[in-house]
């Protein structure tokens, strides 16, 4: 068993990273403290996030979804839909908003993401109410590590997947090289929180706690086997400039 390995079971099951316990008191009260953080900055989020991004914009964000295979006529899961940012580029892509639901654990996100007219679902990522293989497409924008547990949701993804269904996770990860994760690290982890406090503090602690989340985050090819344990096929991670990633995968007829 590797440390990380370790790390999880001691979190609780396959987290996405090791309790980060000077945001709240106990690994168990980590599900609670992200849903109010996201409640308290829906409103700043999506001025936050053009400052973040640094070139991931809207064209990257399409340019993902038809890369993974997205076309009119599919029917798509947008799982921690937040403002809508994903799924705004989904709707422009497939042309009707009724073709997106959008599922999130933040009423404050959910608040946000209604002007976007797409059905909007209130639940976690470990337990989606939606039917087995009801979605051609399942897509989730920079929220992987912020659920409980990656096995459980990735069970959950296939499940509701129909047999030929497309899978896209876009993330941040930590850049493997030296000055990569310097610049990183400067960026994400000094500047942008230091620029969100404009938008209250609780933004400024969502911009800390973003980077952190990043810092510690499994690798690649942990959340790559977790995919291929819960039945996944063809899981591909594509990177760019060392920090943004696509996964991708394919859930097969049984």
């Amino acid at each position: 068993m590797t440390a990380q390995q370790s790390a999880d079971e001691a979190a609780g099951g396959a987290a996405p990273h090791r309790p980060l316990l000077s945001y709240y008191g106990a690994p168990q009260d980590r599900s609670d403290f992200v849903r109010h953080l996201f409640d308290d900055t829906a409103g700043s989020y999506d001025g936050i996030n053009r400052v973040l991004s640094f070139g991931s914009g809207a064209w990257y964000r399409r340019r993902a979804l038809l890369r993974a295979g997205l076309r009119p006529g599919a029917r798509m899961l947008d799982v921690a839909v937040g403002t809508g940012l994903v799924a705004r580029e989904a709707i422009r892509i497939l042309g009707r908003p009724e073709d997106v639901v959008g599922l999130d654990l933040s009423e404050g996100m959910l608040g946000v993401a209604r002007s976007l007219g797409t059905p909007l679902v209130q639940a976690r990522a470990e337990a989606l109410p939606l039917a087995d293989g009801s979605v051609d497409f399942l897509s989730m924008g920079y929220a992987l590590r912020h659920v409980s547990d990656l096995a459980l949701a990735f069970v959950e993804f296939r499940r509701v997947l129909r047999p030929g269904g497309r899978l896209l996770l876009l993330e941040l990860g930590r850049p493997e090289s030296r000055v990569g994760y310097a610049v990183a690290r400067a960026y994400l982890g000094g500047v942008v929180p230091a620029l969100s406090r404009l938008a209250g503090a609780q933004s400024r602690t969502l911009m800390r706690y973003y980077w952190d989340t990043i810092d510690a985050c499994v690798p690649a090819r942990e959340i790559m086997r977790h995919l291929r344990e819960a039945g996944l096929a063809q899981v591909e991670c594509h990177t760019e400039l060392g920090i943004f990633r696509a996964y991708t995968a394919l859930r097969v007829a049984n």
